[in-house]
C-alpha cells in the first residue's frame, strides 16, 4: 500500500534543501560539550576554515578489489592494528580480511542469531576503548527481538574461536522479515548510536517509547545516554522508518540515511528529539512539525544503506539503485545535488565506511537474495574519491 504522497518537485535534480528545525536540542552534560549530532556554534577562523564548500563535482573510482567470496557481508569493521572485521547478515559469522592480501579469516560465530527475510548478523563496530579492552559489539535479530551484544576478540584463539561469549547489552528492539535497521556505530562522544527500523508496524516510528523506528543513542554499557532529548530513554530521534546509515562529518555532526516506501529515500541531518516524519511523511513535507531530508531520491535510485563522510562529502551505498552516492556539504545542508558513481558496474551496494584521507571501503550485496551475484561475490572495494 503506497503512502500518501508528497510533492512532486522535490526531484532529485533540485536538492539543496535546507534543514528543518521543530525543536531544540538537549542541553550539554557538565563538561562533556555539545552532545554529537548537535552543530557547534563558531565563528573562529579555524572553523570557517573547517567549513569550506567542497566542488559541487567529485570522483569515485575503484582503486582494487580488496576481497571476494564474501557470503551477505553487511556490517564492516576496521581494525586499528590493520585488517577489517565483516558480518555475515546470513552466516551470523564475524571474519577478520585482511586488507593488503585479501585473505579472509573467521573469528567465530555469535550465537542466537537468527537469519530470516532483511534480519540476521547486521551492523557491527568497535568499542571506543577497543585498544585496551578488544570488545566488538554487534547488532543481530534472534527469534524473539533485534538486540545489541559485545564480545571479546582474543586474535591468539585458533581461528574459529575467536569471540567470547555475547555480552547483551541492550534487547527488545522490535523485528520482522523487514525493516531492522541494524546499522551501529560510536560517535565522537564515545556514546553507541544504533539506527532501527520500525519493521513493518509503522505506528513504531512515532511512538517515543517504542524502540522500533528510531535513532538510539546509548553508553557502552547499553544504558540512556546521559544529555538525550528525554532523561532515562535511549531514544535520540523518531519518526524513522528503517535508518541503516550513520555518519558525523568534521564538525562532530551526525546524518543518517533511511529507506523510503515507494517514493523517497532519504539522507537526513540529525537533531537530537526531533521527528522525521514516517508515516506521515516520506521525504520532504510542508508539515512544520517534521525534520525535511538534505538530499532525497526516487527509491529506484538509491534505497541507501551504509553512509560515511570523506573529503567534505557524504557517501551513500546504494542497494537497489546500484550506485555509490555523494552529497557534497555545506554545513548541515547539501551545497550541490547529489553525483551518483559505480552505476550498475559492481551491483548492490550495502555498506561504505571511511578508510582515511580520500579512500572508502565498500561492500557489494549482491548475495543477499535481491541481487545477481558473479563469481567473486561478494567483495570489499577500496575506493578513491574526491
Amino acid at each position: 500500500m503506497r503512502r500518501p504522497a508528497v510533492s512532486a518537485v522535490w526531484a532529485v535534480s533540485a536538492l539543496v534543501l535546507a534543514v528543518g528545525c521543530s525543536s531544540g536540542g538537549p542541553s550539554p552534560q557538565p563538561g562533556s560539550g555539545p552532545p554529537s549530532g548537535t552543530p557547534a556554534v563558531s565563528s573562529s577562523p579555524s572553523r570557517r576554515a573547517a567549513e569550506q564548500t567542497p566542488p559541487a563535482t567529485g570522483s569515485a573510482r575503484v582503486v582494487r578489489t580488496v576481497a571476494t567470496g564474501l557470503r551477505t557481508p553487511w556490517g564492516l569493521a576496521p581494525l586499528p592494528e590493520g585488517g577489517l572485521l565483516v558480518s555475515s547478515r546470513d552466516d551470523g559469522t564475524i571474519s577478520r580480511v585482511d586488507e593488503r592480501t585479501g585473505r579472509t579469516t573467521l573469528l567465530g560465530t555469535v550465537p542466537g542469531v537468527l537469519a530470516a527475510g532483511e534480519g540476521g548478523l547486521l551492523g557491527i563496530a568497535l568499542s571506543p576503548d577497543y585498544a585496551s579492552d578488544h570488545m566488538v559489539y554487534a547488532y543481530f535479530t534472534t527469534e524473539s527481538d533485534n538486540r545489541i551484544a559485545r564480545m571479546l576478540y582474543d586474535p591468539a584463539k585458533p581461528a574459529g574461536e575467536r569471540l567470547g561469549a555475547p555480552d547483551t547489552i541492550l534487547r527488545g528492539i522490535p523485528k520482522g522479515m523487514i525493516h531492522n535497521g541494524g546499522r551501529i556505530a560510536f560517535g565522537p562522544d564515545g556514546m553507541l548510536y544504533a539506527g532501527t527500523g520500525e519493521s513493518g508496524e509503522r505506528s513504531l516510528a512515532q511512538d517515543r517509547a517504542a524502540l522500533g523506528g528510531k535513532i538510539l543513542r546509548m553508553t557502552p554499557e547499553g544504558e540512556p545516554a546521559p544529555g538525550n532529548p528525554t532523561v532515562g530513554s535511549l531514544v535520540y530521534t523518531y519518526g524513522h522508518r528503517n535508518v541503516q546509515g550513520l555518519a558525523w562529518d568534521r564538525e562532530q555532526r551526525l546524518f543518517a540515511s533511511e529507506f523510503g516506501q515507494d517514493t523517497w529515500d532519504e539522507i537526513n541531518a540529525i537533531k537530537p528529539g526531533d521527528n522525521y516524519g514516517w508515516p506521515e511523511a516520506e521525504g520532504r513535507s510542508a508539515d512544520p512539525r517534521f525534520h525535511n531530508p538534505i538530499a532525497q531520491w526516487h527509491t529506484a535510485d538509491a534505497s541507501p544503506s551504509g553512509l560515511a563522510y570523506a573529503q567534505g562529502s557524504l557517501w551513500a551505498a546504494g542497494l537497489r539503485g546500484q550506485r555509490l552516492w555523494r552529497v557534497p556539504l555545506r554545513g548541515t545542508e547539501a551545497s550541490a545535488p547529489p553525483q551518483a558513481f559505480l552505476k550498475g558496474t559492481y551491483g548492490r551496494l550495502r555498506t561504505v565506511v571511511a578508510a582515511g584521507g580520500d579512500r572508502l571501503w565498500v561492500t557489494t550485496s549482491n548475495t543477499d537474495g535481491r541481487g545477481h551475484p558473479s563469481k567473486t561475490d561478494d567483495r570489499i572495494l577500496e575506493v578513491e574519491v574526491s
